[in-house]
């Protein structure tokens, strides 16, 4: 988890701005604050922290994200935008992926990305290419995107009303499972490149996911890669997560995606729909 992964305090840095983005939560800050040098349970890296301690770091790092992610997810309903948060481990194929769907769907609505990466802005140079606006988060030695990160972005991206919001985050299967965004929902991208038991190995990702995404799948004649073992895998962790298998190189199976898409943007009108109007002086009179 994150509380004990030594992600850098401080170094988050998003585009535009000329300060580095501290951290809404003081991420690790109570690392400096309370040191408790009890020793921890053999697996925990977290020298001078108890176990104790470390449960109520994260509880209180989480319990701040969240209500920071209950603003960004008001944000999204009162404005109609369909938010989608794709996860993956590096190389799993999640920027090639967001450029071919925002050059084929940027026809049909008003789409943006906000790009999370540690260091580079390559990503967000690819995607804007097409035309799309998009805003990159620098999280330094930070290890995920969090919802006060993306509160901001959203600020100064101001996607447009019923719009599609796609969220890259940090290429990494653990602790982004751990912080909801305030988007509908995470789509996990894995690349049949990767051994078919991740669902297993990283149960909290699969768990949090609507949608996994089988990516890579033209390299399947020339890997060893058990597709149906995978799908078990990730079904036995999830059993109503959605699955679609594609190629993001090739374009098989992307009709798939973008009918889910399709489906959850009608979701979300529908949801729209059955609110109540709100009367004068209601901050939901966005």
């Amino acid at each position: 988890m994150c509380t004990v992964c030594g992600c850098g305090e401080g170094e988050v840095t998003m585009e535009g701005e000329a300060h580095s983005h501290h951290p809404h939560h003081g991420h690790h800050s109570p690392h400096a604050l309370a040191r408790d040098f009890t020793p921890g349970p053999i697996w925990a890296h977290a020298p001078g922290l108890s176990q104790k301690r470390m449960v109520q770091i994260e509880q209180d790092i989480l319990s701040k994200n969240d209500r920071y992610a209950q603003e960004n997810r008001r944000y999204f309903q009162t404005h109609g935008i369909l938010a989608l948060n794709l996860v993956s481990s590096p190389g799993a194929g999640k920027t090639t992926l967001l450029v071919r769907t925002v050059e084929e769907l940027k026809t049909q609505g008003p789409l943006a990305v906000i790009e999370g990466d540690q260091q580079t802005s390559n990503d967000v140079e690819r995607i804007r290419a097409t035309g799309a606006p998009a805003l990159q988060i620098n999280t330094g030695k930070g290890c995920h995107l969090d919802a006060h990160m993306v509160g901001h972005a959203l600020e100064r991206l101001r996607p447009l009303k019923d719009s599609l919001l796609f969220i890259e985050n940090v290429g990494n299967l653990v602790c982004p499972a751990a912080f909801d965004l305030g988007e509908a929902h995470k789509v996990v991208v894995l690349s049949v490149t990767e051994g078919e038991d991740k669902p297993l190995k990283y149960p909290d990702m699969f768990h949090a996911a609507r949608l996994m995404i089988l990516n890579k799948i033209d390299l399947l004649p020339y890997l060893e890669f058990d597709v149906a073992r995978c799908l078990e895998y990730a079904h036995r962790i999830n059993p109503q997560m959605d699955v679609i298998q594609l190629s993001a190189q090739t374009g098989e199976g992307l009709a798939d995606w973008y009918a889910w898409i399709g489906r959850q943007r009608q979701a979300l009108i529908g949801q729209q729909s059955r609110r109540p109007v709100a009367a004068a002086g209601d901050p939901l009179a966005v």
